[in-house]
């Protein structure tokens, strides 16, 4: 049986909590703390988990907050301020440092291929969240430091930058590419990484370098995100839709 779920991530040891989006749970975006609005063209400070309107008295949990600082674009490095420190490459980006988790499950061993990803209103895939810019990186780096380890296999290959979902668009949002069979953890990579092991995965056991052609129970995708209101008021037309294949 395929299953697919999303959870806060919150540790380096990869563990993290399950966000349980048929009771309303989800990821809200704030300025320097809970319930604190973010300014129209700015990116938010604080990432939290919590109701489907960002209105839950007793939040839940702080997570780890990606802030967009530089878009980037083929061939340029885009820029990340993580938790509120200076700007850093995005391929500096560790896994555990992403605020969003997204885990395919199987009863058996299986491939997963042409993962994708939307920014959309709630209502229907082919619509724009309103009033909101929200910046995509998928972060693809098991180590648990803050320096340019970024596994090859990658969904987008062309280089290190955020994908803009803009509300302003006239045209429905297009697909953002994600890694087919990251594997546990995201632990899967390719051929091009032999010689890297032990700077890229900290000699973890579930390491693979079998590209699209790994097979798993499991396969884990790290995501950051900022957010940028171009409106005023809270932005609950917003959400976050997942799809992959599996064989």
């Amino acid at each position: 049986m395929a299953d697919i779920k999303f959870y806060a991530n919150i540790n380096a040891d990869n563990s993290n909590k399950l966000i349980d989006h048929t009771v309303g749970s989800g990821l809200g975006f704030y300025g320097a703390d809970y319930g604190i609005s973010v300014p129209i063209g700015k990116r938010q400070d604080t990432t939290w988990l919590t109701n489907s309107t960002g209105t839950e008295s007793t939040h839940q949990l702080r997570l780890h907050n990606t802030k967009f600082n530089t878009k980037g674009d083929t061939g340029t490095q885009g820029k990340n301020e993580s938790n509120g420190g200076s700007a850093k490459n995005l391929d500096t980006v560790p896994n555990y440092l992403a605020p969003l988790n997204v885990r395919f499950s199987h009863t058996e061993s299986v491939r997963v291929q042409n993962c994708k990803l939307r920014i959309f209103d709630r209502n229907s895939i082919t619509n724009h969240a309103s009033g909101v810019v929200t910046y995509v990186y998928e972060v693809r780096h098991p180590l648990d430091n803050e320096t340019s380890n970024s596994l090859n296999h990658r969904g987008i290959t062309d280089g290190h930058y955020w994908t803009e979902f803009d509300s302003a668009d006239s045209s429905s949002p297009s697909d953002m590419r994600f890694t087919d069979s990251p594997g546990i953890s995201g632990f899967n990579s390719d051929s091009t990484d032999s010689s890297s092991t032990a700077t890229k995965w900290n000699d973890a056991t579930d390491a693979a370098l079998l590209g699209s052609t790994h097979a798993s129970t499991r396969h884990d995708w790290y995501i950051a995100l900022s957010a940028e209101p171009v409106t005023i008021g809270s932005k609950t037309d917003y959400g976050l839709y997942f799809t992959c294949e599996y064989l």
